[in-house]
Parts: structure tokens; sequence; C-alpha cells
């Protein structure tokens, strides 16, 4: 009897070679090619064609229709989903373990089912563990069908005989293929398995909901071509013993990647936070030096952050710079700014920036607000409390314009800011409303304004 064929594939990248290597020669990755079998037979994958003409057709020709989006019952989530689900997605959502992945989906396949039954098939807990866990959720919904199975053909199998209105698989790497001979999470098991359950959701209209497992670097297991079929990426993201979690959107074939939606880890589940302004500065210390809030706009929605930033003495040779929630090299070059254009001595000083509550800020229209922060710790000197600080730095030392200044306005003005110091450039293309503009053209009016001799 021959001997079945085997070759070894990068769980990285899919490179494949004849012997087991310590490092991948393509990506290199190490310890990652995994055993596989080798498929002997030139087969067609039944999941090569996702539903549509059989032969090409002009684009004139092609009749388009507006998918009606359907609604989570979740306003965070359909928020970064574009306003709800499409027909026919395939949506891979992916985080750290404990992170609240199983109870968001569980929460929103309930919503869901008001439409009709919706399949929730679990590759890692029995059905008696995820009883528990809708129970403590409230999920009570008759619609709702469990299902412990981690045979792919199987899942396909009870789905096509229930034709659900929504498809949860918890987890994708958990699932296979009997026919492969490779185990479960490997590159061509999540490749087949994610590519018919695409092929599955694009014939049948069924919105298709993937859990991934996330390395230890924060990104989803397995191969990157699984990012690649489906058509959206969410990443649930908290901090570990932390009760807010943010849903960001890496990727969105059907609306924008810049949404947010923030949530609170509580006793019953999850739950909106419909003001996260209010959230991120609820906690904010009153007159006390080395905090300042900026507004960042994530997607369409402007949102107040507190920047905090502690200047001391440093007790080693070289200063340490340590930035959590802001670019490292971008708080570098800020400081750097400041002692060459302000005379703001920072060479022999450890600098601490941190963005409060978690968030991350990406934009440069908070270069203003780290800069207030360092001098505010460093002078022993608060920012007002009624205080907004928004605007770019440049190397010059100027402070330069920034975009869609009303909407970051009206919600310093709803959070009780009376004043703002922004750009002189955006202050000339905005009229005050409720708030007191202080326009500067450069980084030492601003200090100016903010720390008065």
């Amino acid at each position: 009897m021959a001997k079945p064929r085997t070759h070894f594939t990068c769980q990285s990248c899919g490179f494949q070679a004849a012997k087991w290597l310590g490092r991948c020669t393509d990506c290199g990755g190490w310890n990652t090619l995994v055993e596989e079998a080798a498929q002997v037979e030139d087969r067609r994958p039944p999941w090569g064609a996702s539903g549509g003409a059989a032969r090409p057709v002009k684009l004139v020709d092609v009749e388009g229709e507006a998918e009606e989006r359907r609604r989570t019952g979740i306003g965070e989530l359909d928020r970064v989903l574009g306003g709800g689900v499409v027909p026919g997605s395939l949506v891979l959502l992916g985080g750290d373990p404990g992170i609240g992945k199983s109870t968001l989906l569980l929460s929103a396949v309930e919503r869901l089912a008001a439409a009709g039954p919706v399949l929730y098939v679990s590759g890692e807990e029995s059905l008696r563990q995820t009883k528990m866990r809708a129970d403590r959720l409230g999920v009570r919904s008759e619609s709702v069908h469990l299902f412990a199975e981690t045979d792919a053909d199987k899942v396909l199998t009870a789905t096509e005989s229930l034709r659900p209105v929504a498809l949860v698989v918890d987890s994708i790497q958990t699932m296979f293929l009997g026919e492969l001979g490779s185990a479960p999470g490997t590159l061509s098991q999540v490749r087949e398995v994610a590519g018919r359950l695409m092929a599955y959701a694009k014939r049948s209209g069924v919105p298709t909901f993937l859990v991934g497992h996330v390395t230890k670097d924060g990104s989803i297991a397995g191969p990157r071509v699984l990012e690649h079929m489906v058509d959206t990426v969410l990443y649930f993201e908290g901090e570990r013993g932390h009760p807010f979690r943010i849903l960001r959107a890496h990727k969105n074939r059907f609306g924008s990647t810049n949404e947010i939606g923030v949530f609170e880890m509580k006793g019953s589940g999850l739950e909106e936070v419909a003001d996260p302004s209010a959230l991120f500065l609820a906690e904010r210390p009153a007159g006390k030096p080395g905090s300042a809030v900026t507004a960042t706009l994530s997607g369409t929605r402007p949102l107040l952050v507190e920047v905090q930033a502690l200047v001391a003495p440093t007790g080693y040779g070289t200063a340490r710079r340590t930035a959590i929630g802001v670019d490292g090299n971008r708080v570098a070059l800020l400081a750097a700014v400041l002692e060459k254009k302000e005379d703001v001595q920072l060479t022999g000083c450890d600098t601490f920036v941190n963005v409060a509550g978690g968030m991350t800020l990406s934009e440069p229209a908070s270069d203003l607000a780290v800069c207030a922060a360092l001098v505010s710790s460093l002078r022993n000197l608060a920012v007002p409390q009624d205080v907004l600080v928004l605007g770019e730095v440049g190397l010059a030392g100027e402070v330069r314009a920034v975009a869609q200044i009303e909407p970051r306005l009206a919600e310093a003005g709803k959070m009780g800011f009376a004043r703002a110091v922004l750009p002189k450039g955006s202050a000339r293309r905005v009229e005050s409303r409720g708030v007191k503009l202080l326009p500067v053209e450069t980084l030492g009016e601003a200090l100016e304004v903010l720390f008065p001799r």
C-alpha cells in the first residue's frame, strides 16, 4: 500500500515545502510549518462559484438593486457595520480570549431572530455551556437554534435544512472537513471551510458571522487569505480588567472603516455606551497638571478624550519616552519641537504620555493637546478645566488647521467646555456656537494662552 503523500505548509503565508523547516523561507516566520496531507487528485473546489451568471455579462446590463440592511438591534454594532448587516455578507470578528466576541454575537442573534430562525454554531462549547451564557444575557427567543458541531459538512447540511436568516460560526478555527487530512485550524482547513461558507452566504443571501482567534501580537490567527475572503473584518479590543470594549472595522466592503463602537462589560453582558465622550472624561481629575482634552473624529462621530502626560527627572543616563494610545515617534517629534522652538527643557526628563480610556489617537489634530499636557506637567500648571485644545503642530512650531472643526466644537459645547484653543486657519471657517474661540498661529501663542505668565 502506497504511503500517503504529505507536505509542510506555512500557516502564515501558505508556502509549501517537501520537508519540515524551522523557519519559513518565504515570510520568515519561525515554527509555522505544519504537516498536511497532499491532495493528489486535481479537483475543483466546490466553493469556487459564488453564484451568478454562467457567462460574462456587460457591466451596463447588470441590474443593480439596493440591498436593504438588516439591523442587529445593537446600535454600536450597526454603526461599525455601516448601518446594519448586508444580506449575503461574510463578517469576521476577532479579539483576545474572553474579550466578549461570543457575548456580542449571541446578543445580536436574538434581535435578528425576530425576522426568522437563526443558527448559532458553537465549535468550542457544549449546548449546555452556550445555554448558560444565553440565560445570563437574557436570550430566550424560540427562533435561536444552537448546534454544537465542528464538522463543516454537517454544519452546511443543517444550514440548508433550517434556512436561517443569519448564521454564526464560533469559531472558524475549530471547523474541519473530513476529506482534508490536516488538523482543524490549519491553512488548508480554514481556507476551505471559509470558502464553502462564503459560497453559501453569497448563494442564499444569509449574512454569516465568523469568530476568529487572534495571535499573541493581536492579528487574527491563520492565513491572511481569510481576511481577504470575507467582506468585513471587525476587531474587538479592550484591556484585561478594564470594563470598556471598543469595536473597530479594519475592512468593510459596505461601509466606512473609521467608525467605532463602544461597549461596557457588565455582569449581565455587554451594554452600549451611547455617549463615549462622557465616558472617557468621567474620571478626569479637576485642576491637576499634565491633563488636556482634545476632540478626535472616529468616522462621523466626534469624541472628546483626555491626553495625560507625566514629566519627571530621569534617573538614568538616557531619558525614557513612553507613549500609550498615541504614536511614540510623534511624541518624540513634538518633544523636539518644544525644546527647539519654545525652549522647553525635556532633555533630562522622562516623558510618559497616555490617552485615558484605552482610546488610540491616530490623527495629528491631537498634537497641540500632547504639547499642552507635557508643558503642564513640566511646569506643574494645570490646563483650565473648561478649555479644549485642538490643532496640528508642524516642525517649524506652527499650528496647522484641522478638518471638520464644527462637529468637534459642537461636541465640546455639549460637554460643557466654554473655550477652545484652535488653529487660526480653522477659526476663520467656523462660527462660534456657545464655545469661545481662542485662535493661535504658533505653538508659543498657544502656550501663552494656556499658561499666562
